[in-house]
């Protein structure tokens, strides 16, 4: 299904390095994929003095950044997104599961479930839980995703809902 434009651009293989440099893996694992984070980010930030409300989020908690890299400050917050762009099935629903290599430097990747006929970028949340800045890799793995194929398609998809989140491009905040 990924070769058939279920993911873009699709990494066949596990990449383990980038022109002889290790890095994050990324691609096909075993029974899944590492998706990659995009070179686009927003950092919580608290200039400002805003209340994060998810009825009424004010654009100006972040401060948008593009690059190889994102430095998280301590006890922070970043989005991102995923470097791919997602067509899911309608009999697939995919989970989404933070990478070790980020999960043992304090850095925790959280992402809902893409549902049946959901499509778009996956924007990443990255929480630094530690009292130190942490950096985030652009262009390398930062999930792996897992699916999971239904024996009959599902009756309502994300697509039949008109879901708020359907076709999603960038990095992108809540909406109500």
């Amino acid at each position: 299904m990924a070769t058939k434009g279920m993911i873009h651009p699709f990494e066949e293989g596990q990449v383990k390095e980038k022109n002889g440099v290790p890095c994050i893996s990324c691609g096909v694992s075993s029974y899944g994929y590492d998706l990659r984070v995009g070179r686009e980010f927003k950092v919580f930030t608290n200039l400002n003095s805003a209340i994060v409300d998810p009825k009424n989020f004010d654009s100006e908690s972040f401060i948008d950044k593009e690059g190889d890299f994102c430095i998280i400050p301590p006890n922070s917050f970043v989005l991102a997104r995923s470097l791919e762009y997602f067509r899911i099935p309608r009999d697939i629903l995919v989970i989404c599961l933070g990478k070790s290599t980020y999960a043992r430097c304090g850095i925790i990747v959280n992402v809902t479930p893409l549902e049946p006929e959901w499509e778009g970028h996956i924007t990443l949340e990255f929480s630094n839980t530690t009292p130190l800045p942490a950096k985030i890799y652009a262009e390398e793995g930062a999930a792996q995703l897992v699916f999971l194929q239904a024996h009959e398609t599902c009756e309502v998809s994300y697509k039949d809902r008109k879901g708020k989140y359907q076709g999603q491009t960038g990095v992108t905040p809540p909406r109500v």
